[in-house]
C-alpha cells in the first residue's frame, strides 16, 4: 500500500496543468498510536478527494502524522502553515489533538476540517472549525433512541473511554437517556491503556442491564465485543461508530459479531448510490482496503473545500467564509454548517447478523440535531 500512496502524493503534486489554481492543504491526522487506524482513513479520504479535484482546481498534498500526543499536532500545524498559509487544512480527528490545533487556526485565521465526533471541538467559538461527522450530540442522540424506541431496552449499562472523546460522548447518552424516561443502571470509564476488560464487564453484568452501550475508540471496542462474545455475556451491543468500520471488524469474527450495532455517520460497505460505488471502487483500487465512513466524511469535506475554490474560495478567509454559508451535496448526507461549524446533520444505525463482517443498515436519522 506504501508505493500506491506514494504514487498518488506525485501524482496529485504534479499531475495538474500549469494553467489550473493550485492550492496546498495539508493533512495533519494520527497515523500512529490508539487512532491510527481511524486517522489512516481521515488521510486516505483527504488524499483520494485532493485527486479528483474539479476541473481548473489542483491541489498539493503535505501529510504529516500527528501520532497520540497533543503537542505532536500542534508542533505539525505550526510547521504546515509556514511558509504560506494554506487555504484549509485537514486537522486530527483525536479530540484532544484538534482542541489544542483550535487557538492556532483562529490565531491565524486558516479553517481547520475536521471529522472529530468530540462535543467539545465546535463549543470553543471558534469560527475556524468545521466538523464533517455528526458530533456526538448527533450520533450519541441516534444510538440513545434506537436503544429505547426499537430495541425496547430500559436497563442500559455504559461503557465508554476516559477521554475527552469518551466523556462527552458519554454525557449525551446519559443526557439522552434521561429525557427518554430511561437511567442506566451501570456506568463506567475505562483508561485506553487497558487490555483486559473482562472485569468492567463482569461488573457490568452484575448490574443486570438489559443492553451493553459503548462509547469507545476502535481497539477498545474490538477488544470489548471480542471479550463479551468469549464469556457468554448474552446482551445485545450498541457501540458507537468505531465498530462500524471495516479496519475494526477485520479484528473480530462474524460470529463474534452477531447481536452488535451501532451509530455512525454512513457505511459505505454496505451500498449505495452509482456515485458511492465510483468511491468505494477508487478507494479499494487506490489503497487496497475497504473505505469507512471516517474515510467518506474527509473525503466528502475536502470535495467541499474544492468545491468553494471552484467557486472562488482561493484565500483562508474566503473559505471560511464560504463554509459558513454553502451548502454542499456529498456522498454521505448534505453538509451545511449551523452556524459554529457542525456541518452534518444525519445518522444511521448499522447491525451484524453474525455471518458476515458487512453490516446492513437497519435505521437513519435525518437532521436528528434539530430535533430534540
Amino acid at each position: 500500500m506504501i508505493p500506491r500512496i506514494a504514487g498518488l502524493l506525485v501524482a496529485i503534486a504534479i499531475a495538474a496543468p500549469a494553467a489550473a489554481e493550485e492550492l496546498r492543504i495539508p493533512i495533519l491526522v494520527p497515523l500512529t498510536g490508539v487512532l491510527a487506524l481511524e486517522g489512516t482513513s481521515q488521510r486516505n479520504g483527504a488524499l483520494l478527494a485532493i485527486a479528483h479535484p474539479p476541473e481548473g482546481v489542483t491541489a498539493k498534498a503535505e501529510v504529516a502524522d500527528t501520532g497520540a500526543a497533543p503537542e505532536l499536532a500542534v508542533t505539525a500545524l505550526e510547521k504546515a502553515l509556514d511558509p504560506g498559509t494554506p487555504v484549509a487544512v485537514v486537522a486530527s480527528m483525536f479530540g484532544p489533538q484538534i482542541l489544542a490545533m483550535l487557538p492556532i487556526g483562529a490565531e491565524r485565521k486558516v479553517p481547520l476540517i475536521t471529522i472529530s465526533g468530540s462535543v467539545a471541538v465546535t463549543e470553543q467559538n471558534n469560527a475556524y472549525v468545521f466538523r464533517f461527522f455528526p458530533s456526538d450530540k448527533v450520533v450519541k442522540v441516534a444510538q440513545a433512541r434506537y436503544v429505547v424506541d426499537t430495541l425496547k431496552k430500559s436497563r442500559p449499562a455504559i461503557v465508554y473511554q476516559t477521554t475527552a472523546y469518551g466523556q462527552g460522548g458519554k454525557a449525551v447518552l446519559e443526557d439522552t437517556f434521561a429525557k427518554l424516561g430511561v437511567k442506566p443502571v451501570f456506568s463506567e470509564g475505562v483508561d485506553i491503556s487497558v487490555k483486559d476488560l473482562t472485569p468492567i464487564l463482569t461488573r457490568a453484568r452484575d448490574a443486570n442491564p438489559d443492553v451493553l452501550v459503548l462509547q469507545l475508540h476502535a481497539p477498545a471496542t474490538a477488544l470489548i465485543i471480542k471479550q463479551a462474545a468469549a464469556m457468554g455475556l448474552g446482551l445485545p451491543i450498541v457501540s458507537g461508530s468505531a465498530i462500524g468500520q471495516p479496519s475494526t471488524a477485520a479484528l473480530l469474527e462474524p460470529k463474534e459479531l452477531a447481536n452488535v450495532c451501532a451509530e455512525s455517520a454512513s457505511s459505505p460497505i454496505s451500498g449505495g448510490s452509482p456515485a458511492l460505488q465510483k468511491f468505494i471502487a477508487d478507494y479499494r483500487q487506490t489503497f487496497n482496503t475497504e473505505p469507512d465512513a471516517y474515510a467518506l466524511a474527509q473525503y466528502d469535506g475536502t470535495e467541499m473545500v474544492l468545491a468553494a475554490v471552484k467557486a472562488g474560495a482561493s484565500t483562508p478567509e474566503a473559505m471560511r467564509q464560504a463554509l459558513s454559508t454553502m451548502s454542499y451535496q456529498g456522498l454521505a448526507m448534505t453538509y451545511k454548517s449551523d452556524g459554529h461549524g457542525n456541518m452534518a446533520h444525519d445518522a444511521v444505525i448499522l447491525c451484524y447478523d453474525g455471518t458476515s463482517r458487512v453490516p446492513k443498515i437497519v435505521q437513519t436519522y435525518e437532521n436528528i440535531d434539530a430535533s430534540m
